[in-house]
């Protein structure tokens, strides 16, 4: 068990990747806190596994964050093991289209909600000698994507906060690194017209949507002791839909 007696926080456990995560972590022996806006999603996750509990959040109240994470570190005796940054939204439109409450929403929760609760963890962090964090971005954030424009912003703004929180977290050996799926079987990319569906699918040289346990197994592996000597980095879990140069 690569995560026996460890303590994770984790948002977006009501379903999906979030889901499949919390699921993943908690069979290898962690505790997961679970914290989410949909109480009734995060209970059926919670029935699933044994050593899943449910904090309330809602990550564009300031408010609620910081009461999730004096929560969660009371919870967890002040000493959080892991930070797993899986929840966000949005809503496929031009972006001509996009109301400034739309943008406002999708960087509230993409974005500044998982900023906000990283702050408020980060302390403790540093005063436990260490802990690892693990942002799920997008290969949006990567490479664009059609009609996720301000989605595509916000996680751009994940993957350099990444990248700048993992040199100064160094010093105090806090791994922080980040996952970008492509296209996953997950209700928000149901949401989206079958005709772009289509043709992402084509388009995936594996001809197949990342199941949200592809995608939770990049997670294990950034939360896990295998990765000790990894951070600041970026890792794509596209069926090869994008790749680095």
């Amino acid at each position: 068990m690569q995560l026996k007696y460890k303590t994770v926080v984790l948002t977006g456990g009501a379903s999906g990747i979030g889901r499949a995560t919390a699921l993943m972590l908690a069979k290898e022996g962690a505790r997961i806190l679970l914290c989410d806006m949909n109480r009734a999603g995060a209970e059926e996750t919670i029935g699933m596994a044994a050593g899943i509990e449910f904090i309330p959040l809602e990550l564009t109240d300031s408010a609620s964050v910081d009461g999730c994470a004096k929560e969660a570190l009371a919870r967890a005796g002040g000493k959080i093991d892991v930070l797993v940054n899986v929840a966000g939204w949005d809503r496929t439109q031009p972006f001509v289209d996009a109301t400034q409450e739309f943008i406002d929403k999708v960087i509230g929760i993409n974005l500044l909600g998982p900023v906000r609760l990283t702050r408020a963890v980060f302390p403790a962090m540093i005063a436990a000698g260490g802990g690892k964090i693990v942002f799920v971005a997008s290969d949006a954030g990567r490479v664009g994507s059609l009609g996720e424009t301000p989605y595509s912003a916000a996680k751009a703004g994940i993957i350099g906060f990444t990248k700048s929180l993992a040199r100064e977290g160094a010093r105090h050996k806090i791994n922080v690194n980040c996952v970008c799926p492509g296209p996953t079987d997950t209700p928000l990319f149901h949401a989206n017209p079958e005709r772009m569906r289509e043709a992402l699918l084509r388009a995936i040289p594996f001809r197949r949507l990342a199941r949200p346990e592809d995608i939770a197994g990049a997670v294990l592996y950034f939360a896990g002791p295998t990765s000790d000597y990894v951070t600041g980095q970026v890792l794509s879990v596209s069926g090869g839909l994008t790749m680095a140069g």
